[in-house]
Parts: structure tokens; C-alpha cells; sequence
């Protein structure tokens, strides 16, 4: 059974978004494990990376990759930290 799966630095970025922005979250991670490519979270690989962004809302994002054992979350946060510009 695929799984999200959070780093610990991942951990402390959710916990520190806003409690309306957490709950976004879990439904693109809903919608993430159903299928990666759901038109709402307009996931696109990133180029010359072997990771995929994908949107929460218009002001936040975050980048994945896909593993064995599921969806490894590696950002969450703001457009720029959410992509790991930041």
C-alpha cells in the first residue's frame, strides 16, 4: 500500500504552516496518493531533477518523489520554500 512519507525537516515545515493550510494539504496528499497527476495539485516534473512539484494553493507548494514504498514529501511551504528555493 503506497504511503505518504515526511521527512523530519518536512514535519516541522507542516506543523509550521497555518492550521487552514495544513488541512489543504492533507487533501492534496489524498489526492496525491489516488493519482499523482490529479488535475488539482498540477503536479510537473521538475526539470533536470528527478522530483515532481505540486500545489496546495495558489501561495504554497510542495516537491515529491516517488519511492518503493510510496510518496516522499521533501518541501512544503511558501511558492519559493516550497520548491526548495529557500
Amino acid at each position: 500500500m503506497k504511503q505518504i512519507l515526511l521527512t523530519k525537516g518536512t514535519e516541522r515545515s507542516f506543523k509550521r504552516l497555518p492550521k487552514k493550510n495544513q488541512e489543504k494539504t492533507k487533501k492534496q496528499f489524498e489526492l496525491l496518493l489516488a493519482n499523482y497527476r490529479h488535475p488539482s495539485l498540477r503536479a510537473r516534473k521538475m526539470p533536470g531533477a528527478n522530483y515532481f512539484e505540486a500545489r496546495i494553493d495558489i501561495h504554497y507548494r510542495f516537491t515529491f518523489s516517488l519511492v518503493r514504498k510510496g510518496i516522499l514529501v521533501l518541501t512544503i511551504g511558501p511558492h519559493d520554500e516550497g520548491l526548495g528555493k529557500k
